[in-house]
């Protein structure tokens, strides 16, 4: 007859916790083991997903801390859940929170891919790629698609006041509508193209970029291809307006962080879509002042 023996574990190293259900943040189950590792794997790391998610607000939670916690950006948060302004949130509300930071959009009658990256500042491969569409596919109106790292820009306040200083091809731009030179010591090498935008260079890789304005930064990549932008800054000004500052070398700031003007942004650089070393810089929701 077979004698009884003790179960073997094959793990050298199995999880702590002597085979207890771990529970993340409160609410969710986490296997002790499985695809993605063990439960001790999980100690400081965001939730991971593909799908939406719903959030429910706990006492003292803000925007703020509910974005970090899901990896997005507050905006990310606002647009999904039509929050106007601040970061007041009250216990018990339920957020929507997408899977990445972007928009979530509502495809209208006619529209394409294209179309909707350009509406949004996004790229129409990067956004097929991740709604698992061909890049040619025909939307029909009423489905959803997420537009990752797509933002929204916001009218303007006010009219742009007159009497702009414009600059000639190779000529250093100065202070212009309140705007201070994002690339200091820089000349313009091309006019405005793409999304009213311009390009500066004639400065060493790495040389600052700087916060054309005061505001708030609402988008900081660093790394990856984004639509052709690399790696990029958005700032969101208090008159609505935005600026965007492109191929840099190295971002200095984060999503939510306050800038004033000539405040450093990260280094220049050809991160992206670049033939050399140079700023893009656009400004949404008014002129160029540097065109």
């Amino acid at each position: 007859m077979a004698l009884l023996e003790p179960a073997t574990n094959f793990n050298p190293n199995p999880p702590k916790g002597g085979g207890n259900i771990q529970v993340a943040d409160g609410v969710a189950l986490v296997a002790e083991a499985g695809p993605a590792g063990t439960a001790a794997d999980l100690i400081d790391v965001k939730p991971q997903s593909s799908q939406i998610s719903v959030h429910v607000v706990k006492e003292g939670e803000t925007l703020s801390q509910i974005a970090e916690l899901y990896g997005v950006s507050v905006n990310t948060i606002r647009w999904a859940n039509d929050i106007q302004r601040g970061d007041v949130v009250h216990p018990g509300q339920e957020l929507i929170i997408l899977p990445v930071t972007g928009i979530r959009h509502t495809v209208a009658k006619g529209e394409t891919l294209a179309s909707i990256a350009k509406k949004y500042d996004g790229d129409a491969e990067e956004i097929a790629n991740y709604n698992e569409l061909a890049l040619d596919a025909s939307l029909t109106a009423g489905e959803q698609v997420i537009i990752p790292d797509g933002i929204i820009a916001s009218a303007p306040s006010s009219k742009p006041s007159s009497g702009h200083v414009h600059t000639s091809g190779g000529a250093t731009p100065a202070s212009s509508a309140g705007f201070v030179n994002p690339l200091p010591g820089s000349v313009k090498t091309q006019g405005v193209h793409g999304y009213n935008g311009v390009d500066l260079g004639g400065t060493p890789a790495g040389s600052s970029v700087v916060a054309a304005a005061p505001g708030t930064v609402i988008v900081a990549k660093a790394g990856g291809w984004n639509g052709g932008y690399g790696s990029y800054v958005v700032v969101q000004h208090g008159n609505g307006t935005q600026t965007l500052y492109a191929h840099l070398s190295s971002v200095s700031v984060g999503v939510g962080q306050a800038v004033g003007a000539g405040d450093r942004l990260g280094g220049v650089g050809s991160t992206g879509r670049s033939t050399g070393i140079h700023l893009h810089f656009e400004v949404r929701g008014a002129s160029n002042p540097f065109k």
